[in-house]
């Protein structure tokens, strides 16, 4: 958990870019987080390319989804769907909306997400899928107006996931990096299921109380850093400007500055006039 409120966008911005490297996220989808010091306030970036969320891009909100400053850039036309499932859900400090290709062909179909083996468990079994047509009839797709928004919530109820039919899926979490571990997991479990109903033949479910006893581990072991260190380090690796994730005992929350200290970049000039 970060300490400060900056570490805490710092946070956001790196769960942004690791979703987007774990392949959750493309160009379009987001990340959010409700306000470590004021639940009715969330955080969410300017309207941008996932993998290139910074910090200062992160506009605040209010849970309309009206920002509390004059931002002066565009922002992301779904963000109600956050604002809502905020209002909904006080247990909620973030939230996934996503596109992930894993998903779609379950989505397409209208077929049930199940966890296949145990990491899938954190979505669940059978998680409720949400039609927009249903109350809205035909639209643009794109959840925009807070009846919307309050429309998935509800559908949302006390899950972890919620399946939007013709769309993507919704992801919520008790914080920013329990939300991006069950975003991750259960788009993994997605593409085995998918891949296991190309074989053909019954597939083995976990039962509801393997379940309960897996889903209840998260958080409780060293898992969910564990994958947020190797996951953040993945970032550096693609070149993301994000330092590696150090383990949590060392430190709290990646760095999002990985330039060269000041001084160093000195003494390399001044030795460089010597030559």
């Amino acid at each position: 958990m970060a300490n400060t409120l900056k570490d805490a966008l710092a946070e956001l911005a790196l769960a942004n870019r690791i979703a987007a490297n774990e392949g959750v996220v493309d160009t379009f989808g987001h990340v959010s987080m409700r306000h470590p010091d004021n639940p009715n306030r969330y955080f969410l970036s300017r309207s941008s390319s996932p993998d290139m969320v910074t910090a200062g891009g992160l506009i605040e909100y209010d849970l309309d989804s009206q920002p509390v400053r004059d931002t002066g850039v565009p922002q992301y036309s779904e963000r109600v769907i956050h604002g809502e499932i905020y209002k909904a859900r006080p247990d909620v400090m973030s939230v996934c909306h996503h596109h992930s290709a894993s998903f779609m062909p379950l989505i397409a179909v209208g077929a049930d997400y199940f966890p296949v083996y145990h990491l899938g468990s954190v979505g669940g079994i059978k998680p409720p899928y949400w039609d927009q047509h249903d109350e809205f009839g035909d639209t643009n797709m794109l959840v925009v107006k807070p009846e919307e928004g309050a429309s998935l919530a509800r559908a949302l109820g006390a899950h972890d996931m919620v399946l939007m039919r013709r769309h993507g899926a919704t992801v919520v979490g008790a914080s920013v990096r329990v939300c991006v571990y069950r975003s991750v997991q259960t788009c993994r479990n997605a593409e085995h299921l998918v891949r296991a109903m190309m074989i053909g033949g019954s597939i083995a479910s976990l039962s509801p109380g393997e379940t309960a006893r897996c889903g209840e581990i998260v958080g409780k072991t060293t898992g969910v850093t564990r994958s947020w260190d190797s996951w953040a380090l993945g970032v550096a690796k693609a070149g993301g400007n994000v330092g590696a994730a150090k383990n949590s005992e060392k430190s709290k929350s990646a760095p999002l500055n990985t330039r060269k200290p000041a001084a160093k970049t000195a003494k390399r000039a001044k030795a460089k006039k010597r030559r």
